[in-house]
């Protein structure tokens, strides 16, 4: 599930958009789930948007280097 989770934060497109959508597949427990989303919202500049379809948008800002 971790590894799916990172293939879509990782892709092209959301690299670009600096959001990404995903979503549980049936077979994932909750729980692990709930964890996984809960180890995303700990990274600093991330927000996390719940969907009303179950999904979940990820967003994230890249800090500027100074």
């Amino acid at each position: 599930m971790a590894i799916r989770v990172q293939k879509i934060i990782n892709s092209t497109n959301a690299q670009k958009a600096k959001a990404a959508l995903i979503f549980r597949l049936p077979e994932e427990p909750e729980n692990d789930w709930q964890r996984l989303l809960e180890e995303i919202a700990e990274n600093d500049n991330v927000t996390l948007a719940y969907r009303d379809d179950g999904g979940v948008q990820i967003f994230w800002v890249v800090p500027k280097e100074d």
